[in-house]
């Protein structure tokens, strides 16, 4: 059972507060000790300098001690701060528990206002759905969750859903997963690096793969023959230059390969570390293991060979040093030897890397919606029924993004032929219930659990037409801009099954002109036997209940008592008899 999230959140923010006490105390102690190292160093070879025994021991010695606190303090850096990402991860949740989304981007930048529905159910932008979802860590895993939540797919939900129920129970690991990926910053998508990889061309012949090998070989006879005199010391300097020549024929293409590889290294890391944790856990629904799969193909791990290709990277770094570099590549033809090696990894591995890629983007885009899951422990799974009378049958339906304690909530059924006319006044809930069946179809089929106390639910495509705007650029007014989202829904459900939300068509036109028009509409798509609902004032439109079998009344009420107005936001069969228009304006005081 899912224990209740903030009680989740604050366990693990202290818990990792009072490791991270700690792993500061082991900094401290290792920076001391790195220190008092350095100094033995100095000490000795000053006490004994001129006894060069002595002084190389305690050189070697000290060194080696000295490099392998460095790294060790390396490490202890990198869980420092794992640890402070993981108490950023908590308190960033327990900030969107208490309502505060403003640590979370917007994802304004998947915005359409073509798109099916989600531009009119505030999908994405400040305060949407989006931004209360996500939690996802790169930038390919935020494109795929805002591909799920746009999608419209109706296949495989139950997969989904076990896959996201699975995740949900995995709390720990899912936060390991997105501090691991906080701590590498990535400047080079994975996209543009698996576009690179296919496009690769190699530049090292392969009859030269052994040359830097047996140029080594040479290079340690010629430095020792020199070194004994044998032959003059002129002879190394003369080999050097050699060798340096032979890199100088690569060098413009080496120089090109390193900038790519340097651009790829951070993302290669980053991946590593991630399909590492992938691997490495034990998953137990199909979907999952299907992905996991994915990166168990090879006789090595996937992440394995990603780390084999980051040491490959940083062996052809040491070109950037310029002394070193000469000296590599004047006697072992380095750049030759590792653009060789690198090559060879894209060769053999380059058709798996978009694979690889794309499985960590899968798990990043699906850690959103599992903490989605485990933050909603009484939102509950629609169950999954196919060619059945009814679209959605829910109890207590509610909008996911309101609180408990402002949130009122509706039993809901529609039948799948059913079309709903839904009126009522000014701010009575016309709106929000509107958007709260749209994101329960949008959930639905995400595989996401609803806002609802149980659900029966047959999948179905959303289409929508709530909010039209026109466009200056283009010289659409608003009327005809509605018109063709009214033209592009109608053209849409020729073919396909759709489940239509609109609300207050025709705004744009005059009263008997839009209540004639709205009618039109309704009858044409109950003549195409279409589920959905369409929210108005036109109290006239109510007539075509009696009229059509499919068309049925429904209403939000107000009430004013004591001079004050009331709002239930309980929807009811029938027809809305009280509207507040003129008592808001005489309330406000705006006319008499």
């Amino acid at each position: 059972m899912i224990q209740d999230p903030t009680t989740f959140y604050k366990q693990q923010k202290a818990t990792f507060e009072a490791k991270l006490k700690v792993q500061r105390q082991k900094l401290n102690l290792s920076s001391i000790l790195r220190l008092i190292v350095f100094l033995s160093i100095v000490c000795t070879i000053y006490i004994f300098f001129g006894e060069w025994i002595y002084v190389t021991l305690a050189a070697v010695v000290g060194m080696t001690l000295f490099l392998f606190l460095v790294f060790r303090h390396s490490d202890l850096v990198y869980q420092s701060n794992k640890l402070k990402a993981l108490i950023q991860c908590n308190q960033l949740e327990l900030d969107v528990l208490n309502g505060d989304l403003s640590k979370l981007p917007t994802g304004e930048e998947y915005i359409n206002a073509a798109h099916e529905f989600s531009y009119d159910i505030d999908l994405f932008g400040n305060a949407s759905f989006f931004q209360y979802l996500n939690r996802a860590t790169t930038k390919e895993g935020k494109n795929t969750l805002a591909s799920l939540l746009t999608s419209n797919d109706t296949t495989e939900i139950t997969l989904r859903q076990e896959a996201i129920q699975e995740l949900a129970h995995k709390g720990n690991w899912r936060q390991h997963f997105s501090a691991t990926a906080l701590l590498i910053q990535v400047e080079t998508t994975s996209q543009s690096i698996t576009n690179w990889l296919k496009q690769y061309k190699s530049f090292v012949p392969s009859a030269i793969r052994y040359l830097p090998t047996v140029f080594s070989i040479l290079s340690i006879l010629v430095i020792t023959l020199a070194s004994f005199q044998v032959i003059p010391f002129a002879y190394v300097l003369l080999w050097l230059f050699i060798g340096l020549g032979i890199t100088g024929k690569f060098l413009k293409k080496i120089n090109q390969l390193s900038n790519n590889t340097n651009k790829a290294k951070d993302t290669f890391q980053q991946y590593g570390h991630l399909l590492r944790f992938i691997e490495e856990e034990n998953f137990t629904s199909s979907l999952l293991l299907q992905k996991q799969k994915n990166i168990h193909t090879e006789a090595q791990k996937a992440s394995t060979l990603v780390r084999e290709f980051s040491k490959r990277i940083d062996a052809l770094d040491n070109r950037n040093n310029i002394l070193v570099g000469i000296f590599l590549n004047g006697f072992l033809l380095w750049d030759i030897s590792k653009s060789y090696q690198i090559e060879s990894w894209i060769e053999k591995h380059r058709t798996k890397v978009a694979q690889w890629f794309e499985v960590v983007t899968f798990f990043d885009a699906y850690n959103s919606l599992g903490n989605f899951a485990f933050n909603h422990p009484t939102f509950n799974y629609p169950i999954i029924v196919e060619n059945v009378s009814y679209v959605m049958d829910a109890q207590q339906l509610g909008h996911p993004l309101l609180r408990a304690s402002n949130r009122i909530d509706n039993d809901f059924t529609i039948g799948n032929t059913e079309f709903f006319i839904v009126t009522g006044a000014n701010m009575a809930g016309k709106s929000t219930f509107l958007r709260t069946v749209s994101l329960g179809i949008v959930l639905s089929n995400v595989g996401l659990p609803i806002c609802a106390k149980e659900a029966r639910y047959s999948p179905i495509k959303l289409i929508t037409s709530m909010r039209t705007t026109d466009s200056l650029a283009e010289g659409a007014s608003y009327f005809f801009s509605e018109l063709q989202r009214l033209k592009m829904i109608v053209d849409t459900i020729e073919n396909n099954t759709y489940f239509i939300i609109l609300d207050e068509i025709l705004k744009g036109t005059n009263s008997h002109d839009k209540a004639m028009g709205s009618k039109k509409i309704v009858q044409k798509l109950a003549s195409q036997h279409a589920a959905g609902i369409i929210a108005t004032h036109d109290l006239s439109l109510c007539e075509l209940e009696a009229e059509i079998d499919q068309v049925k009344n429904y209403f939000f009420d107000a009430e004013i008592i004591n001079d004050e107005l009331f709002f239930g936001y309980q929807l009811k069969k029938g027809i809305c008899k009280n509207m507040n228009a003129s008592f808001l304006l005489k309330k406000m005081k705006i006319v008499e």
